[in-house]
């Protein structure tokens, strides 16, 4: 079932959702400071490539929540806003709502990503 779900979130979403990421990625990465938040975004955009079967925990530290902060401020915000409004949009549909709930773990990870780990 992970396997015709991601498959299907791929075709219906997650191809851009990724690209979206590593995009981000590569504007973080311009910058020296911004290295390690972009390549956070690369990581991310793998799980916004294929997110069924994969979940995600946060840890608690002080490197996370600066990051964090800091992401909130140039580009969380409008990431985690996109991703909300599809997973609504999806989720109108009872066919979607698997789609919807994968897009609304990625609205939290795209305003949180730092101190995220996935398995």
């Amino acid at each position: 079932m992970k396997l015709i779900g991601n498959i299907l979130w791929f075709f219906l979403g997650g191809i851009v959702l990724g690209l979206s990421w590593i995009i981000v990625g590569l504007l973080w990465c311009c910058t020296i400071i911004g290295i390690p938040v972009g390549i956070q975004c690369f990581k991310m955009s793998l799980l916004a490539f294929w997110p069924f079967g994969k979940e995600v925990s946060f840890s608690d530290s002080t490197t996370s929540v600066l990051l964090n902060i800091l992401w909130i401020m140039f580009s969380g915000i409008e990431l985690a806003v996109t991703n909300f409004v599809i997973g609504v949009l999806f989720c109108i549909t009872i066919i979607g709502i698997p789609f919807g709930k994968q897009y609304f773990k990625m609205a939290k990870l795209s305003l949180l990503p730092f101190g995220a780990v996935i398995s």
